[in-house]
């Protein structure tokens, strides 16, 4: 490789692809939309899922149940693993639980689940607690705390007009 490679096609101003200009430019006749079809006509381009007439795979498979783009996106952790983790009179918050690669990646609330033994006295700080959870942390001693979530519409409006939000 030359040092004058580097840099070679690459320009400041360049032309644009001009067809239809002769069989010598190499881009004559059909103009690079060859022979008979759609494609050769002047305006015509297909969508991303287009499939030639056929029926795209998009509308064969066959659609089941709702997704909500817009539902908190729930991590849970069990106190089995807490148990594994932490060390007696912890504080357990988020940043210690990713620390400790308990959690990862994006998420907008934590929940602790009862799968698992805990014997060890921890203060747990996290969105939401399942009835299991919530019995073996105070069976242990420990303490639960719970951190306030992304607020609804109704509630932020409710908040702006100083009126308790209904639930």
């Amino acid at each position: 490789m030359n040092i004058d490679d580097v840099n070679r096609g690459i320009h400041k101003h360049k032309k644009r692809k001009r067809v239809g200009r002769g069989p010598g430019s190499g881009h004559g006749k059909t103009s690079g939309r060859g022979h008979k079809g759609q494609g050769q006509l002047a305006g015509w381009s297909a969508s991303p899922i287009f499939e030639g007439g056929a029926s795209p795979l998009i509308r064969r498979i066959p659609k089941r149940g709702f997704h909500n783009e817009f539902a908190d996106l729930v991590v849970a952790v069990n106190v089995g693993a807490l148990e594994k983790a932490f060390s007696a009179g912890d504080d357990v918050t988020i940043d210690a639980l990713r620390a400790k690669n308990l959690v990862s990646g994006r998420f907008d609330q934590v929940k602790i689940l009862g799968d698992g033994k805990l014997a060890k006295k921890l203060k747990i700080s996290a969105h939401r607690f399942s009835a299991a959870a919530l019995e073996k942390i105070q069976q242990a001693g420990g303490e639960a705390v719970v951190l306030p979530g992304k607020q609804t519409p109704a509630q932020r409006t409710a908040k702006k007009n100083n009126q308790p939000a209904e639930s």
